[in-house]
């Protein structure tokens, strides 16, 4: 988690929908950021606000499984809760679900719920309306894929069966899915069990406690205003003036908002993983050894710090170095010795130099500098690798060709860290062609393991020795606010206002 303050021009950006692989964004022409270890500015006074305000969609459904990314998401994760919520490691912590069981011979997973939880309209909390939603999410646009596994949801007295189609001990990962009362699905203003409800006053439609609230903890204040916000220049235009004090904006994407004044932002880590992909099936990336050559010239930390301004953590593998499941004990320094040792191993020290391409996309300005970075880093040797930005629709179209050498991606894992689908034979991410049944073993074994870490530790010893992909880093998302309105602010992926308990809201006193 790391925090900083702003008093120059800021250059924001709204969250991105990352559903697919790759992001597909439009342009970014600038964007100005301070490093990881610039120094804070002398304080200033604060003016702190009249009244606690978000922006929404008045004309949007609020419903946690239809409702757009961005704006609506936030303002949700105040009324929503799941069977579980994802903690800073990335970890499914038991939520609505008090606790599970897992049959491995029939995939089933019998989860009991949580007693005494009410929605905020009063009513029960049941099975019925776990499984509705659950139903619900297997065939929405957010939620289908990582639910693909799942082949049936029943209700019982009090506890939720969910049968898979295969093995997966880590799928409590994937069930930090918000639950609504159902028949109220439809509303623009679902129901649900979180801390605040929808309510209005005289001042306007806000989020009001919910008093019921099964989890008791105190809320950092009483009402919380919602500012309906037509499109993005809008809100910025609130943020801006201090109407609404919150946004979540991803500092290294594109299709930049600016605002001045004094903000402070704080970083999450996410399972959006960037890396360098290699087709497989051209020479020289037929040779693992080369593969692996060009895994030891990134210099992850370098790379970090640098061109994504600190917003993102390093990582040589495709799981998040904050998870207890990271295998650390693989991990290897950087050193360029080790790297020109590799590349004269591997025969590419000849001086015959050989020009390869690497593929990024070229909406991204930051996407494009890290893959000219590692391309300049990596072309010392026989191998010049050569960056060519195309736009989102001709990169996807290259790829899915299998028409490239190399190329920068970025993909939002899901929290189980299931990796079939970048590195699995016939994986729909698997644009390398990478074919190794032996990482499909490893891939199988990881899936049904009771002792996940090492399950992982294996798969990843394999991947560091074949290297189909090269791992870069994580991205973070970012949580901005008008400085001195929050302090305590401890946002996760998905909830900006994760320990609501030690949240507090500093209001101007009337």
């Amino acid at each position: 988690m790391r925090k900083n303050r702003l008093f120059a021009l800021l250059c924001l950006v709204c969250t991105l929908s990352m559903l697919t692989g790759c992001w597909s964004d439009p342009p970014m022409d600038s964007m100005e950021l301070p490093g990881q270890g610039t120094q804070e500015e002398p304080e200033e006074e604060v003016a702190l606000p009249t009244s606690f305000a978000l922006p929404y969609a008045s004309d949007q459904t609020l419903d946690p499984v239809t409702c757009p990314d961005g704006i609506q998401q936030t303002v949700g994760s105040l009324l929503y809760e799941g069977l579980f919520r994802l903690d800073l490691q990335l970890e499914p912590q038991p939520w609505l679900c008090r606790s599970y069981s897992y049959d491995p011979a029939t995939f089933t997973y019998t989860f009991t719920l949580r007693s005494g939880v009410t929605f905020s309209d009063g009513s029960a909390l049941t099975a019925a309306d776990v499984a509705a939603t659950l139903q619900r999410a297997r065939t929405s646009q957010r939620y289908g894929a990582r639910l693909a596994q799942v082949a049936a949801v029943s209700a019982g007295d009090g506890v939720v069966y969910v049968r898979l189609s295969s093995a997966n001990t880590g799928f409590p990962a994937l069930l930090d899915i918000p639950i609504v009362k159902s028949g109220t699905e439809t509303s623009l203003t679902p129901v649900g069990t979180g801390p605040y409800q929808v309510s209005s006053d005289e001042e306007g439609v806000c989020l009001t406690a919910h008093t019921g609230w099964w989890a008791g903890a105190s809320l950092p204040v009483d009402r919380i205003g919602l500012s309906s916000a037509r499109d993005r220049e809008t809100v910025l235009y609130q943020f801006s003036s201090h109407d609404i004090q919150l946004i979540t904006a991803d500092l290294t994407g594109t299709d930049p908002i600016t605002a001045t004044g004094n903000i402070s932002y704080q970083d999450a880590d996410t399972t959006i993983l960037q890396y360098v992909g290699i087709n497989t099936r051209r020479e020289p990336f037929q040779d693992a050894a080369v593969r692996q050559a060009l895994g030891l010239g990134i210099n992850r930390p370098t790379l970090v710090s640098a061109v994504l301004s600190g917003h993102a953590r390093a990582a040589q593998f495709p799981v998040s170095p904050v998870s207890a499941l990271y295998p650390a004990e693989l991990e290897t320094l950087y050193a360029y010795d080790d790297f020109s040792a590799a590349m004269e191993a591997a025969g590419l020290t000849s001086g015959q130099t050989r020009t390869v391409t690497m593929l990024v996309n070229s909406e991204n300005s930051f996407k494009v500098a890290a893959a000219e970075s590692i391309a300049e880093a990596l072309s010392d040797f026989d191998l010049q690798i050569q960056v060519q930005a195309l736009p989102w629709e001709e990169y996807t179209a290259a790829l899915a060709a299998g028409n490239f050498d190399l190329y920068y991606g970025v993909v939002k894992l899901t929290a189980d860290w299931d990796l079939s689908a970048l590195v699995g034979i016939g994986g729909s991410l698997n644009y390398g062609g990478w074919t190794d049944p032996e990482t499909d073993q490893l891939l199988a074994a990881y899936a049904a393991a009771g002792d996940r870490a090492a399950a992982l530790s294996a798969l990843c010893g394999r991947l560091l020795e074949q290297a189909p992909i090269l791992p870069v880093c994580f991205s973070t998302s970012s949580v901005l606010y008008q400085s001195g309105s929050i302090t305590g602010l401890t946002p996760t992926m998905a909830e900006p206002f994760y320990d609501l308990g030690s949240c507090e809201i500093h209001l101007l006193e009337n």
